[in-house]
């Protein structure tokens, strides 16, 4: 009976941190969302707030359906709020609200990261999605090329989840720092904040981790092949 011994040293305690990471979040989000902040302010109002804090008037926001769906969409400039963020007044929908609102900072001012995250997505996308499968193919029927192509495309799809971490972290600390400015919260409602948002971090973190552990699995599954 097989054994893929790098599976369980690699993949597995990785996908095992990346469960742990996702109940982490959703809990923090949950707790928070249930705590309306002080001034009753809701993740869209909050947004708009930070935007004119910050002279970004052409950023479009809307509601999109979803929990958790949130994101800055910088080739359309605009900002999409989930249902429980856009009209709710809770410390959480603020938290997630100004996070994204950092995305769009980052973009006006052309932060460096967030630019070469949105030029890897096509080849993210493409290899995610065929570099596993081409490598493992390429194992399977003994092609190095294919092995090879499979791991290049891959290894675009790792290298765009750690570019994402210094955007998300950035994003956050952009949030956290806004916010305190403008007094739109007070210190106490932002420790629930850097609760949830530290939470949402640990997800890229382990999106980037499970990739590395996938990588070096293959690598590895290729070299043990060669030796025999």
């Amino acid at each position: 009976m097989y054994i893929d011994h790098y599976y369980i040293i690699l993949v597995l305690p990785a996908l095992l941190f990346s469960l742990i990471a996702q109940g982490m979040v959703t809990s923090a989000f949950s707790k928070y969302s249930k705590i309306t902040n002080s001034k009753n302010i809701t993740g869209s109002d909050a947004a708009r707030i930070l935007m004119q804090q910050s002279r970004i008037s052409d950023v479009k926001i809307e509601a999109v359906q979803g929990s958790l769906s949130d994101h800055y969409d910088p080739s359309h400039k605009v900002l999409r709020l989930s249902e429980p963020v856009y009209g709710r007044p809770s410390i959480a929908a603020v938290g997630v609200a100004a996070h994204e609102t950092g995305h769009a900072i980052q973009h006006a001012k052309g932060y460096a990261p967030l630019g070469l995250r949105s030029a890897l997505v096509p080849a993210a996308q493409l290899g995610s999605s065929l570099g596993p499968a081409l490598a493992v193919l390429g194992l399977i029927v003994s092609l190095p090329a294919l092995f090879n192509l499979g791991i290049i495309l891959f290894t675009a799809a790792v290298g765009f989840t750690l570019i994402t971490l210094p955007v998300e972290f950035n994003a956050s600390s952009r949030a956290i720092a806004i916010l305190r400015d403008g007094k739109v919260l007070s210190e106490e409602e932002l420790a629930g904040v850097k609760k949830v948002l530290t939470a949402a971090a640990l997800t890229y973190v382990a999106a980037a981790l499970s990739a590395i552990a996938n990588l070096l699995r293959l690598v590895l599954l290729s070299r043990n092949r060669r030796r025999r």
